[in-house]
Formats: structure tokens, C-alpha cells, sequence
């Protein structure tokens, strides 16, 4: 079992209003099309199905690496068919686990340029939480915003969406579900941590400007299906729920995407604003 640091709990602390444990089990679902929920309880990460190999977004901490193997494992899909690692932002409760994915399955990990060097260092670099540590994972490809990622015939676009962390990426892509296609989004993070220094901040001086700029990206995607680095973020336990007896797929929630980013960008705005007063 992974030690947690005082800076690690209190980033979870940050991420999970809910009294949940990172890293409970969770079961693994079909999302809508070729896309999958492998993650926990807390901690979310999705599996991209196409016919060269998978895709996974975010591994989690360390000891979250064999709950996403079980939860691939049980839809029927084997581990070593993963081809490609991706994140949502270099916090350690989304990439501590890139290490040893990347060791059972030998796939490729692509960062966003500005989260590239903290994910080869372990951790080396992040803003406020940089005396979190975990083991450092190689980097094979550094993105820029609006890349494409491609297997299979499928193809994921990386939005930077800094301010989280510097290369936090907000994944867009087009699933085709009972014959009618569909946008997904996976929001990176928009959120303010408590600590985070939104003025006059000279870790991170641009960090203002980021937020500003991931909202501008964020109100302009197209969003049937809003997913998150964290179920939370788009109810992923209600809806889970629903699964079993709804009409519709309750994942496609294009009015909970556009009510999330607009509460979050309050949220920065107020936090900005309480922070520039003399």
C-alpha cells in the first residue's frame, strides 16, 4: 500500500467532497459505444475499445493499478491490449499508477506539454504539491493543445486546459452509440485547490490567465456525453444507478456539462476576486 503525505490528503481532501475512499472498487461499465468506466470509486479512468489495442485515461494512485486491471479484466478485455496512457493533470491520484500500467502493459504514454517533465520525475515540479512524490514514469510523446491521438480508427483530441496543473487536458472525442454519434468530453479539472495562489504567484504566475483561458475552451466544446477525471464531477454514482432501469443512457447530460463549467467558473472568478483585493 502506497504512504500518503500530508500534501497528498489534502489534495484528496480537495478533490472528494463526498466521504468516500479513493480506492474503492467500483464496477466497471460500459459508458456508451466503444468507451468504458475502468476507475474506483473516486478516482476515474476510462477505457477507449478499438481494434489495434486500447486506450486508458488516468491509472490513479499506485494501489489503483489492480482495481483498473480487474475492472478491464471483467468487461473481457485483456490488459496487454492497452496501447496508449493518457492523463487528465499530473496530480498524484491520476498518474501514480502510470508507472506500473506502463510496466504490465508496455504502452506508450502521451502527456501534455507542461505536465510532461512531472510525470518523467515522479512528481518533481507541481505547483503547491510539490513534496508529493511517486515513481517516475517515461514519457513517449509530448502534446500540444488541439493534437490528435490515434488507434484504431479512433481519434482523441487534447485540449490544454491548464491552471489545475500546467498541462491539465480536458479529452474530446466521438462515440457512436445505437447508431446516432455522440461528443464526449472528459474535463481535465477546472477547479481552484485550497492553497492555490491565483495572484501575485511566483511558482506559477500565468496561473490566472490558464483558468481564464481553459473556460473560454470548455464553454466552446460540444458535450453530449460530460465524463471528468472524477465521477463526481458529472454524478457518475447517480447515473451508474440509473443505468439499470433508464430509458435513455443517463451518461449523455449535455446541460450538466454546461452547469458545471459555468459553477466552476463562478467559482474561479469569485476566488480571483476575493484574491486581487488590496
Amino acid at each position: 500500500m502506497t504512504v500518503r503525505f500530508a500534501p497528498v490528503l489534502a489534495l484528496i481532501s480537495a478533490c472528494f467532497p463526498l466521504v468516500v475512499s479513493a480506492d474503492d472498487a467500483f464496477p466497471a461499465h460500459r459508458i456508451a459505444g466503444n468507451t468504458y468506466y475502468v476507475g474506483s470509486k473516486g478516482l476515474a479512468s476510462y477505457l477507449i475499445e478499438t481494434p489495434e489495442g486500447h486506450i486508458v485515461i488516468n491509472t490513479g494512485f499506485e494501489d489503483t493499478v489492480p482495481l483498473i486491471r480487474a475492472s478491464i479484466e471483467s468487461l473481457g478485455f485483456k490488459l496487454t491490449d492497452v496501447k496508449i496512457l493518457l492523463e487528465s493533470h499530473a496530480h498524484s491520484d491520476h498518474v501514480a499508477g502510470h508507472a506500473a500500467l506502463q510496466e504490465l502493459t508496455g504502452a506508450k504514454v502521451y502527456v501534455m506539454r507542461g505536465d510532461d517533465k512531472v510525470i518523467s520525475s515522479g512528481g518533481v515540479g507541481q505547483y503547491l504539491y510539490d513534496d508529493s512524490r511517486w515513481p517516475a514514469c517515461k514519457v513517449d510523446r509530448v502534446l500540444k493543445d488541439n493534437e490528435e491521438v490515434s488507434l484504431g480508427g479512433v481519434t482523441l483530441i487534447a485540449r490544454s486546459t491548464s491552471g489545475h496543473t500546467r498541462g491539465c487536458t480536458t479529452w474530446t472525442w466521438q462515440v457512436t452509440d445505437a447508431g446516432k454519434k455522440y461528443d464526449v468530453v472528459v474535463i481535465g479539472s477546472p477547479n481552484v485547490n485550497p492553497g492555490y495562489q491565483l495572484v501575485n504567484n511566483k511558482a506559477y504566475p500565468e496561473i490566472a490567465d490558464d483558468y481564464t483561458k481553459t473556460f473560454q475552451v470548455l464553454k466552446k466544446l460540444p458535450c453530449e456525453i460530460f465524463l471528468g477525471a472524477h465521477g463526481d464531477y458529472y454524478g457518475m454514482l447517480a447515473k451508474h444507478e440509473r443505468l439499470k432501469s433508464a430509458a435513455t443512457n443517463p451518461f449523455i447530460d449535455p446541460e450538466g456539462y454546461r452547469d458545471y463549467v459555468a459553477l466552476k467558473q463562478q467559482a474561479f472568478e469569485k476566488k480571483l476576486q476575493e484574491q486581487s483585493k488590496p
